[in-house]
């Protein structure tokens, strides 16, 4: 397929011509299907009346002449995108829904396990009109034991471990600044409709894909997860410090905290030297990342020592120079500037009239770029025209 199914030119992507019907909402299922939008794949957002959760998440706002107060955490996971309102309890709106499902070549949804059947729009009978549609599924807990279960990120950060492990030794959990399994789910949904849409090339054969926020969750959470199934070890929340690496933690300097690694011997050298404490590196107890382990308290009251000597910034400029990873603790607007800085381009908008800032996508092709054609669309913005084109 060379085009959009609605007649929208080539973006050159990779997914040109693939029709999406995305019956999700809210982070993990909206955030998978905006990545295969941006890889050209024509995205149907199918949403109830009173629209995404996300748009009523608000502060903060973007505020738009003709709109009003717009959620910017609704923006932050919807470019690219049509959409059309369809009640799913109205029959003649479930039978608009019924036919974008027959004519997808993926679906992605995210009601809680059999939600979709209530409304004859599960897999079997999605399959059973259009047996090669790549049918995802995302909930928090999967369709077995926990189907009963509400998948709100928090939830998993608390259940999955992931809380047990963020903040100081003695305080109390945090949950991350960010709702990252429900990111993180997004990624591996995208990742596997990719795979399935190459399966079906080769095979003609759709096929279900089902993942969940705790699955997820246990992956992502890599040595944590394998200390304990793999060795017995029960992780514990160390503040900054890392188990297996040191220095690997913010550390005090004259006039603030930078972030100082040395992953490896030859780091470790290199730090100790442009420290002004080449002896340090040459101790025997701190020869290797083991022996630095063993010995944090000794190392860290030296590092402290010769850092308060100097600011964060002559620091960071001198530890950068001799190849040690380090830098300053910044803001979101810090790390915005610092991209912009780098060259890295984070802001994108769209060539329409409402050009909405978004954040690029985090991958760069040689070939077959990303597009931003569609700022994140209101409400129902595309109603007429897809169901125009659904009865055509």
């Amino acid at each position: 397929m060379d085009h959009s199914p609605l007649g929208d030119a080539p973006t050159g992507g990779p997914l040109d011509g693939v029709l999406v019907a995305d019956f999700s909402r809210v982070l993990a299922g909206p955030y998978a299907t905006m990545m295969l939008a941006d890889l050209g794949a024509t995205v149907i957002k199918v949403e109830g009346p009173d629209g995404d959760d996300t748009r009523t998440w608000k502060p903060p706002v973007l505020t738009d002449p003709e709109h009003g107060d717009i959620a910017t955490y609704y923006l932050s996971i919807n470019r690219n995108k049509r959409s059309v309102v369809l009640d799913l309890k109205n029959p003649d709106d479930l039978e608009v829904a019924r036919l974008l499902a027959q004519r997808a070549d993926v679906l992605v949804e995210n009601m809680r396990p059999g939600g979709m059947a209530r409304f004859g729009l599960d897999h079997e009978s999605v399959a059973r009109e259009n047996p090669s549609v790549v049918y995802c599924s995302v909930s928090g807990f999967g369709s077995r034991g926990g189907a009963h279960l509400a998948g709100y990120d928090l939830l998993v950060q608390a259940v999955s471990g992931l809380m047990s492990l963020t903040g100081e030794a003695d305080g109390p959990p945090y949950r991350a600044g960010v709702a990252v399994f429900d990111v993180l789910t997004g990624l591996h949904a995208a990742l596997a409709i990719s795979a399935a849409l190459r399966h079906r090339e080769q095979t003609g054969r759709g096929q279900l894909l089902e993942t969940n926020l705790l699955s997820v969750a246990m992956s992502t959470l890599v040595n944590q997860t394998e200390a304990y199934v793999a060795a017995g070890a029960v992780p514990h929340r160390m503040g900054n410090e890392h188990p297996s690496v040191f220095p690997y933690q913010p550390m005090p300097t004259k006039d603030g905290e930078l972030i100082v690694i040395a992953a490896n011997d030859s780091q470790f050298r290199r730090l100790a030297t442009v420290l002004g404490d080449p002896a340090m590196a040459e101790d025997p107890r701190f020869a290797t990342m083991s022996d630095r382990i063993g010995h944090r308290a000794e190392i860290e009251q030296r590092l402290r020592a010769r850092l308060a000597t100097r600011t964060a910034q002559e620091w960071y400029t001198a530890i950068t120079e001799v190849g040690v990873p380090c830098g300053p603790i910044n803001s979101v607007a810090g790390g915005v500037a610092l991209a912009e800085e780098l060259g890295l381009e984070p802001v994108v908008r769209a060539p329409d009239a409402a050009a909405v800032p978004t954040v690029r996508n985090p991958v760069a092709y040689s070939a077959t770029p990303p597009s931003y054609r569609r700022s994140p669309p209101a409400v129902g913005a595309d109603s007429d025209e897809v169901r125009t084109w659904l009865n055509g």
